[in-house]
């Protein structure tokens, strides 16, 4: 239960941010932040429709779905999401607009629903909209790729953009608060979860290993090398590690053998011990 109450807080934030972000800097300027917001925008410029009302009676459909594929904890932070970000949509789209220069609405506005909407996923939940579907059809189809589901809708929504407000510029702005959007999304997760891979290659790999499963906790798998130069074979040790313990580690790499060759490079994912569990399918 606290855990639970502890996601309805971080979504109920995650849905502040995305508010925020589309009320004060992509509604004012008519951009979108693509999915059922960009919708709730065309008829809202249109029909003078309020924004909010119009993402919580498009979503009503979707949470039928919802309780039914993904239970109901999942339904219930999805209605709060929903219901809390149209709320503030409705209460924030009455204050002035930051900015009246469309490239930086299209920044910043994206980098605010970025970091709502990472906060909103990372808190297991939804505001309804483009990662609701998503979400449903990957229930359906799990190998389907979410990107692909969330980059299709959002490209038809700034089409319909273009096409109903009839200005080329807003969609050529809305793509723009999309892609940082999506970056923002990385970055939060990156930042929680930043993970490095070292490839390391010396003539002392067992002392390395073993030092660094002792000052740092981390494992290190040897894989049987040889170098083409010297045709000399090597013990290659392949090793995951958080950003925060990088330092430590080629500190004790450089102590033992400064002469040592090592690869570091950005890990997309590691499921496993000591990072995260592997997802159901």
């Amino acid at each position: 239960m606290k855990k639970f109450l502890k996601q309805i807080a971080g979504t109920v934030v995650g849905a502040l941010f995305i508010a925020i972000g589309t009320s004060l800097f992509l509604l004012p300027n008519k951009l979108s932040s693509g999915g059922i917001s960009g919708i709730a925008t065309i008829t809202y410029y249109l029909f003078n429709t309020p924004m909010g009302i119009v993402i919580l009676g498009l979503n009503i459909p979707l949470f039928l779905f919802a309780i039914y594929k993904m239970g109901k904890r999942f339904f219930v932070k999805a209605i709060i999401g929903t219901v809390t970000l149209s709320v503030f949509i409705d209460l924030t789209e009455k204050l002035p607009a930051l900015t009246g220069d469309r490239l930086l609405a299209a920044i910043y506005g994206g980098i605010i629903i970025g970091i709502g909407t990472a906060l909103i996923f990372k808190m297991e939940s939804s505001t309804g909209g483009s990662d609701l579907i998503t979400i449903l059809t990957k229930s359906y189809k799990p190998t389907l790729q979410a990107g692909e589901v969330i980059t299709t809708i959002d490209i038809l929504v700034i089409i319909l953009n273009v096409i109903f407000l009839k200005e080329i510029e807003i969609g050529l702005y809305s793509a723009i608060a999309i892609y940082i959007s999506g970056k923002m999304v990385d970055i939060v997760f990156e930042g929680i979860n930043f993970t490095k891979l070292l490839v390391i290659i010396s003539d002392k790999s067992e002392e390395i290993a073993e030092k660094i499963g002792d000052k740092v906790e981390r494992g290190s798998t040897g894989l049987v090398g040889k170098g083409m130069y010297k045709k000399n074979d090597k013990l290659v040790l392949l090793c995951a590690a958080r950003r925060n313990d990088i330092s430590k580690i080629k500190t004790i790499i450089h102590k033992i053998d400064p002469k040592s060759f090592i690869i570091i490079s950005n890990a997309r994912e590691v499921f496993g011990l000591g990072f995260k569990k592997p997802e159901k399918i």
